[in-house]
């Protein structure tokens, strides 16, 4: 049975600024624990929402390294890339940033490799993994499709994976890499922002369906063994 908690908020602005408080609580503490801390956050809308409102707090961003969920292999510079928005907004804070792919790959396979053995460089596991969720229940980039089984089944060592959507979004049809299911429950406080009625409802059926869930995010889920926190409005 998936723990999950849902805190309700009457805007993004306000579920941003009650994020960034919790994003920055458990950078906060694990610096206090190990003198360092390892963050995994999202892309899409939410992510960026949360950014700014988190970068004006006054952490030892120094000793932070922030990593995405998820990108998509282009370019670092690319509007569609993840990690571009994450490393304008803590870059210039002294946060390291880590990106998973740095350019467009002909192999996608090969590229999660890659991003894999940059992973595998991190002090592991995170302090937090912080998951969006598609529309068609697709989390971090482990999409319904061929690659979603090797995405949830890859070995508990492995961190990372090249995957191709099935179809190909159109407002980003290019090929990912993204964390695996045992990366992402590895992390010691797993955190999800969403937000409309559409995708809420989704993704209570998605937690309700469990195992037998045909969502990326149910299926992700339900292995968890963390409580988790799921922030939404409207």
């Amino acid at each position: 049975m998936i723990e999950a908690e849902w805190w309700e908020y009457d805007s993004l602005d306000e579920l941003a600024d009650a994020v960034a408080g919790d994003v920055g609580f458990i950078i906060e503490s694990a610096i206090d624990a190990r003198d360092a801390s390892l963050i995994a956050v999202p892309g899409g809308k939410t992510g960026p929402a949360v950014y700014g409102k988190l970068a004006k707090q006054k952490l030892q961003w120094k000793k932070v390294t922030v990593i995405p969920t998820d990108d998509r292999l282009v370019a670092v510079d690319s509007d569609l890339s993840n990690v571009r928005e994450i490393a304008r907004a803590f870059l210039a804070l002294g946060a390291r940033v880590v990106p998973l792919t740095s350019e467009a790959a002909g192999d996608y396979r090969l590229a999660g490799n890659a991003a894999d053995a940059r992973l595998q460089d991190l002090s592991w596991p995170p302090d937090l993994v912080w998951l969006g969720m598609g529309a068609d229940g697709h989390t971090a980039s482990i999409f319904a499709g061929p690659d979603m089984q090797a995405a949830l089944d890859a070995p508990k060592a492995r961190r990372a994976i090249g995957t191709m959507p099935d179809p190909l979004p159109e407002e980003a049809p290019v090929a990912r890499v993204t964390l695996t299911r045992g990366a992402i429950l590895s992390a010691r406080t797993v955190l999800i922002t969403i937000t409309g009625q559409q995708k809420r409802d989704l993704l209570e059926q998605a937690i309700a369906d469990g195992h037998s869930s045909k969502l990326p995010i149910g299926r992700v889920l339900a292995e968890a063994e963390q409580p988790i926190d799921i922030h939404w409005c409207p």
